[in-house]
């Protein structure tokens, strides 16, 4: 082995303390040598991996259980045909948690569900399936009597008479089609060619858009899927506003921006008067007013009222 691990795994790792005398690595270690798989060997049960003979239809949830599906079941002998015994398996569905129960009958070298579900019945007809219709059970019987196998000859005589032309045909036609293998062997790879080709235009024009995948081509379903897609938009909306301004505002530029710059003049000095306003009071509350030189200077102070006057004004 290349490894420890892989040695361990494959039970070839002895430990140093191991001595032949003590038998076994299982009996040293205190296991068995199938692990969990014997947990319940002493009530006789061993687990396995079983496979879902057929189509089911689960007990608990009416859910189908499709054939070949793979669950951990409980194994254990429950009797005997002759000297063949008979198994059993115990299994959780995965849908529901239901117990289900199957059996081996070798009998009639079948499974039989005993409990816990149900098994699908799925009929089809022997055309639409286009298979042989195999012979029953009785049909094998009868076969036995000579007088009966000699008129099952005549039926089948007869169906292969009737059957022939067709057969014929179809043979005829099989043969036309493979006759000239160069031919057939050119029209497949002019195909494949007109595949790759538009499979490369469909890549180039995916680039052109900036996109990641190969768009398909377009079909009538979806242009008329897209056609009947409305998205949500304030285009409507956004054009009505914009036609209020249009309606609301001045013909003549020059007012109009005149008459914006003397509002926003008018509020900066507005913001203005509102500081001053703020500063004076919290100089008030905090006692700490000191005579601006406005209030020694009496021709500067009438000068500032006047011009608080005709800024008010404006």
């Amino acid at each position: 082995m290349s490894t420890l691990s892989a040695a361990r795994a494959d039970n070839f790792y002895y430990p140093p303390e191991w001595t032949p005398e003590q038998g076994s690595l299982n009996k040293f270690q205190g296991q068995h040598p199938l692990r969990e798989r014997a947990r319940k060997l002493g009530e006789g049960i061993l687990i396995i991996r079983f496979e879902m003979p057929y189509n089911i239809w689960c007990g608990g949830c009416n859910s189908m259980i499709a054939k070949g599906v793979r669950f951990n079941a409980e194994k254990k002998q429950v009797g005997n045909y002759y000297s063949t015994k008979i198994w059993s398996f115990a299994m959780k569905a995965p849908c529901c948690k239901q117990e289900i129960v199957i059996q081996t009958d070798p009998q009639n070298c079948e499974y039989v569900i005993t409990s816990g579900a149900q098994k699908k019945v799925e009929e089809y007809d022997v055309e639409d399936a286009e298979t042989m219709e195999l012979t029953a059970e009785e049909e094998k019987g009868k076969l036995a009597d000579p007088f009966y196998r000699l008129e099952h000859q005549e039926v089948d005589l007869q169906k292969k008479k009737a059957a022939e032309p067709l057969l014929v045909r179809l043979q005829r036609v099989s043969d036309a089609r493979h006759a000239d293998d160069y031919s057939l062997n050119k029209a497949l790879r002019a195909q494949i060619r007109g595949h790759r080709k538009r499979v490369a235009e469909e890549e180039a024009a995916s680039r052109k858009l900036g996109l990641g995948i190969r768009l398909l081509p377009k079909s009538e379903e979806d242009v008329a899927a897209a056609s009947n897609v409305k998205f949500k938009t304030k285009f409507d909306k956004n054009r009505k506003d914009k036609r209020a301004l249009i309606h609301a505002s001045s013909i003549f530029p020059e007012s109009s921006y005149s008459m914006s710059a003397s509002s926003k003049k008018r509020l900066e000095l507005e913001a203005k008067r509102r500081k001053i306003c703020a500063a004076s009071a919290s100089s008030l509350l905090s006692g700490g007013f000191k005579a601006s030189s406005l209030s020694k200077n009496p021709s500067s102070a009438n000068k500032y009222k006047s011009s608080t006057v005709s800024v008010r004004k404006m």
